[in-house]
């Protein structure tokens, strides 16, 4: 008779202890974690974690709390120590990035994605860790800002040089294109002249050399009908003189 009694103890127990199994069994499967993310890394370092997952806390949204820097090389580290059942992500680093060191649970594939890096991971029954140091194109931006005053000063001189080019040419310019005026060779006698034959006697001290009567034509911008009658008074009135040479008449001033 005693056995018979321990009997009706321990089963309806077990009864008892499997019922409390089959009650509590969703509470132990939701202790497994899930997630299916995406993770978007910014130039700044901020990161914004989004997707489905039962993990607390693990989507965010532009947060520095995952990543670090030092000089050039940022670090990434997203881990969580608790077991997943399974865990899937897209990682996008920022465009222009290269990779120098990567530790990652489960399995990873790494892409290019429109100029920034893609990588895939998956995994089972694992933590979920991603470390990742890498580098972005902003070190050229740190370069620009480090050189800058350098690059200031150049553009200044640069730009103070053409002005003086500028200038220097229009006043150049200026001085050939203007006429010949009274005050540039005032120890010449004008009296009588018409302001052709002023310019031609003006242009002959001023070269100092004979020239012909073409050079005269180019130099004052006058018809050749009227440097030719110009030239023929002044030579009447004995203020120039010719010299044939070949089949050019060298034309100068007269020495008085």
């Amino acid at each position: 008779m005693g056995t018979h009694k321990k009997l009706y103890l321990i089963v309806p127990l077990i009864l008892l202890l499997s019922f409390l199994l089959i009650i509590f069994e969703p509470s132990f499967q939701a202790a497994e974690f899930y997630a299916d993310l995406t993770i978007r890394v910014d130039p700044s370092g901020f990161v914004n974690i989004e997707g489905v997952t039962n993990y607390p806390n693990l989507t965010i949204q532009n947060t520095e709390q995952y990543t670090s820097k030092q000089q050039s090389y940022w670090l990434l580290n997203i881990t969580k120590t608790e077991t997943f059942s399974e865990f899937v992500y897209d990682l996008l680093l920022p465009k222009g990035s290269s990779i120098n060191y990567i530790k990652t649970s489960g399995t990873i594939r790494i892409e290019e994605n429109l100029g920034g890096l893609l990588i895939k991971g998956f995994g089972e029954n694992d933590s979920l860790s991603i470390l990742i140091q890498y580098q972005t194109e902003k070190q050229d931006e740190s370069f620009l800002q480090e050189n800058m005053i350098f690059i200031l000063l150049l553009t200044a001189i640069l730009l103070v040089s053409l002005l003086i080019i500028y200038f220097y040419s229009k006043e150049k310019k200026t001085k050939e294109s203007a006429p010949v005026t009274e005050a540039r060779a005032p120890q010449m006698n004008l009296k009588g002249l018409n302001i052709r034959q002023q310019q031609i006697l003006y242009l002959l001290q001023e070269k100092n050399v004979p020239m012909t009567q073409t050079d005269i034509q180019k130099e004052l911008h006058i018809p050749k009908a009227s440097v030719s009658r110009n030239i023929h008074g002044l030579e009447r009135k004995g203020l120039i003189e010719k010299e044939q040479i070949g089949m050019s008449n060298l034309i100068r001033l007269k020495k008085q």
